[in-house]
């Protein structure tokens, strides 16, 4: 495992789940510890009991996101990881206030926004951006290029998986576009896991998540460790960049769309011109 005592790590999505308990799992390592929620309470709550620097954000607004990112740039000299880790499942669809379905915001175009704002800072760090994929890309994901939000033929799951996959589609665009540069990417499934996920769904998803059935799930500690195995893990030797992993050390199968270099491609562009960005 690489040494993180000199490093600066950001993760989304730390107020809860696997982001809050990895950033706990990390609280030792001697890292500079940057988590990002959308709940200042509970972000805060988190960020205090470890000694970690925190900063909020609601990826339902992409104004957030440019302003998180600002933030960033003004506090950080680096940024050794990015771990895009903010996600979830919702019922709709739900056209945002920036007029985009919020699955689809929520899960991919605000990492992809504040990746592309952080850009110049991550490159020349040599970072490591990690991307909290699913299983769900491959069950569920159905990807009409031409609708990216889901906005026909919405269903949780579809929408949710359709997120997922471009998850992968951005780990492998990453990859293809700055590994050259030192940038390394990748995505990875952190297991069923007993957390607030589906907490804002309608489907049966609400009911495994928040139900008798959650005991049979993964406690959070040990999807939050699944996230950390990346973060405090080395490029080319933990793991291989521009890859997706079903569990930390095995390259998992996932929907055959993120085998398709045109689709990666067309993806990663069609995203650019949905946020009005070129990278």
């Amino acid at each position: 495992m690489t040494d993180l005592s000199a490093q600066t790590i950001v993760i989304t999505g730390a107020s809860d789940g696997i982001g809050a308990a990895a950033s706990r799992q990390l609280a030792t390592s001697g890292a500079r510890l940057i988590l990002v929620g959308r709940s200042s309470q509970k972000t805060k709550a988190v960020a205090d009991s470890i000694g970690a620097e925190y900063h909020i954000a609601d990826y339902t607004r992409l104004d957030d996101v440019r302003r998180l990112a600002s933030e960033l740039q003004s506090s950080c000299e680096r940024i050794d990881v990015l771990a895009n880790n903010a996600g979830g499942m919702f019922s709709g669809p739900i056209t945002t206030a920036d007029g985009f379905e919020k699955t689809f915001q929520v899960n991919h175009l605000a990492s992809f926004l504040l990746t592309f704002l952080l850009k110049d800072l991550l490159v020349s760090s040599h970072a490591s951006v990690i991307n909290t994929s699913s299983i769900a890309a491959r069950m569920y994901g159905n990807l009409d290029i031409d609708d990216l939000n889901t906005w026909h033929g919405f269903t949780a799951n579809r929408a949710y998986g359709n997120a997922k996959l471009a998850n992968i589609l951005f780990t492998k665009g990453l990859h293809e576009r700055f590994h050259e540069s030192g940038l390394s990417a990748v995505a990875f499934h952190p297991g069923v896991v007993a957390t607030n996920f589906a907490a804002n769904s309608d489907n049966y998803m609400q009911q495994i998540y928040h139900s008798v059935l959650r005991r049979f799930l993964s406690t959070p500690d040990q999807g939050g460790a699944r996230l950390r195995h990346f973060i405090a893990g080395q490029p080319g030797e933990t793991w291989q960049s521009g890859e997706y992993y079903i569990s930390p050390r095995r390259i998992g199968r996932t929907n055959p769309m993120a085998s398709d270099s045109n689709i990666i491609r067309e993806h990663w562009q069609r995203s650019c011109a949905m946020l009005g960005i070129e990278w």
